[in-house]
C-alpha cells in the first residue's frame, strides 16, 4: 500500500520542537571538476563593447535528480540558470508546422526517418549576417528548441530594433555587442587617428560577441558562426559549444614575404627573382584574398576574408553532458524510435524474415538495401586495396640458401 506523502504546510503537530518540518529536495547540483573563484567584472554599461573573454579553466555542472521515479534515476541537465523563464517575443517567431515536421518532402514521402510528433514549436527567427552596425544591448538570454545553443535578444541602441542572435558562451544580460559587417565606424576611426592600426582595432573590436569580418580577426581568435561565401550569414559552427580558429591570413603571409627580402637585402646577399609559374600566382592570389581557420573536427578550411564570423564559443558547451532519463523526453523532442531490422519482416528490411536473432546471412545493409558499415563493397573502387603481382625472382630460392 502506498503511503501518503506529507508536506510542509499540511503537517500540523502539537508539538513545539516538531513544528518545522524539512521539504526534501528533488534536485542536486553535482560539480564533476572544481571551479575556480569567480571574479568581479569589470564592466561599465556606459562602454559601447563588451568586456573581453575570461580565459580561466569553467567546471562542468551538471544537475541530477533524486530518483523518485525511473525517468528521473538517469535524468542529467546542464545547469543554465541564467535562462529566461518567459515566453518569447511574438513577432520574431512563427508557428513550426505542416508535413516537414514529419520528415516528409513536398510530395508527402518520408524522406528523414524517426521524426514525428513532439511538442508544439515557435520557430525563432534569428539574425545570422548581423548586417545592422551599431552597439546593441543584450535584454536576455533565452532556450531555443530549434537548436542546442542558447540566443539572445538584443535591441539596437540606435533604432531600438529587437532581434535574436546566436548567444555566446559567457553572454549575459546588460552586455553590449556590436556588428562591423557594414564597415568601421566614424568613432572607431577618429580614435585612431583616421588611419588603421592593426593592434588598436583588435583591441577595440575582437570581443566576445561582435561580429566582423574574418580579415579583422586576430589569428588564434575562437569563432563561431563563421560563414560561408560573402554577404551571407554563418553556417559553420552554430551548435551548443562549437568553434573554429583563426590560423592564418594572407596579408600576414605577403608580409612575412616582404620582410624575408628585406632581411636578405639588408644582410648584402643578392635576391634572384623567381619567375612564377601561373599555378603559384593563382595560389597566391586565392590565399591573398582567403583566410585559413581550423575546425574542431581537425579540418582546415579556406574561407573567404569579408565572410562573417563571431568572437567567442557558441554557448550552452555543457549540452553533451545531457541524459534524457527516459524514452518519453524524446518523444517529446519529436524522436521516433528506431526498430533494428532484424527485428522487422522480409518485406520491410533486408535483415528481416527468419526465426529468431537473424539476418539470413547476407551482408550488413541498410533498408534500401546499400552496403553499410563500412563493408568491403562501401568503399569505392579507387580506395580498394588491389592484389599486387609481384615478378618472380628466377632463383629466388638458391639465393636464399646463400648461392651465389
Amino acid at each position: 500500500m502506498l503511503q501518503p506523502r506529507f508536506f510542509a504546510r499540511a503537517l500540523q503537530l502539537p508539538y513545539r520542537c516538531l513544528s518545522t518540518f524539512n521539504a526534501r529536495s528533488y534536485a542536486t547540483v553535482v560539480q564533476e571538476t572544481e571551479t575556480p573563484p569567480v571574479q568581479e567584472s569589470s564592466y561599465d554599461p556606459s562602454i559601447t563593447f563588451a568586456p573581453p573573454p575570461t580565459r580561466g579553466e569553467v567546471g562542468v555542472l551538471v544537475r541530477r535528480y533524486k530518483p523518485r521515479t525511473p525517468g528521473l534515476r538517469h535524468l542529467r541537465r546542464p545547469i543554465n540558470d541564467h535562462l529566461w523563464k518567459g515566453r518569447p517575443v511574438h513577432r520574431l517567431t512563427f508557428p513550426k508546422r505542416g508535413q516537414s515536421k514529419g520528415g516528409r518532402n513536398h510530395t508527402g514521402h518520408i524522406t528523414v526517418r524517426h521524426r514525428g510528433g513532439g511538442h508544439k514549436r515557435r520557430i525563432r527567427m534569428v539574425d545570422f549576417a548581423r548586417d545592422t552596425p551599431g552597439p546593441h544591448v543584450v535584454e536576455r538570454i533565452e532556450h531555443d528548441p530549434g537548436r542546442t545553443a542558447h540566443i539572445a535578444l538584443v535591441r539596437s541602441k540606435v533604432t531600438s530594433k529587437l532581434s535574436y542572435v546566436l548567444a555566446a558562451d559567457g553572454m549575459r544580460a546588460g552586455d553590449v555587442i556590436q556588428s562591423y559587417m557594414p564597415g568601421i565606424p566614424d568613432d572607431l576611426w577618429k580614435s585612431m587617428g583616421g588611419v588603421i592600426d592593426p593592434g588598436v582595432l583588435a583591441a577595440r573590436t575582437a570581443w566576445r560577441g561582435n561580429c566582423l569580418p574574418l580579415h579583422m580577426i586576430p589569428v588564434g581568435t575562437l569563432i563561431y558562426n563563421v560563414g560561408l561565401r560573402p554577404g551571407k550569414g554563418g553556417q559553420l559552427c552554430r551548435s551548443a559549444g562549437t568553434f573554429a580558429t583563426v590560423i592564418a591570413k594572407g596579408t600576414e603571409q605577403q608580409k612575412n614575404e616582404e620582410r624575408k627580402q628585406q632581411l636578405q637585402a639588408q644582410s648584402g646577399e643578392t635576391v634572384e627573382e623567381k619567375k612564377l609559374t601561373q599555378r603559384e600566382r593563382q595560389k597566391a592570389k586565392r590565399d591573398a584574398e582567403h583566410v585559413t581557420i581550423r575546425l574542431q573536427s581537425g579540418e582546415v578550411r579556406l574561407i573567404h576574408k569579408d565572410c562573417c564570423a563571431t568572437v567567442g564559443v557558441a554557448s550552452n558547451p555543457n549540452y553533451q553532458y545531457t541524459q534524457l532519463g527516459k524514452a518519453g523526453r524524446a518523444r517529446w523532442l519529436g524522436i521516433r524510435p528506431t526498430v533494428r531490422g532484424v527485428a522487422m519482416n522480409a518485406m520491410d528490411h533486408p535483415h528481416g524474415g527468419g526465426r529468431g536473432k537473424s539476418k539470413g546471412n547476407v551482408d550488413p545493409k541498410s533498408p534500401w538495401g546499400i552496403p553499410t558499415k563500412s563493408g568491403y563493397k562501401t568503399r569505392p573502387k579507387w580506395k580498394i586495396n588491389k592484389a599486387v603481382v609481384v615478378p618472380r625472382v628466377r632463383n629466388q630460392g638458391k639465393r636464399r640458401r646463400g648461392y651465389n
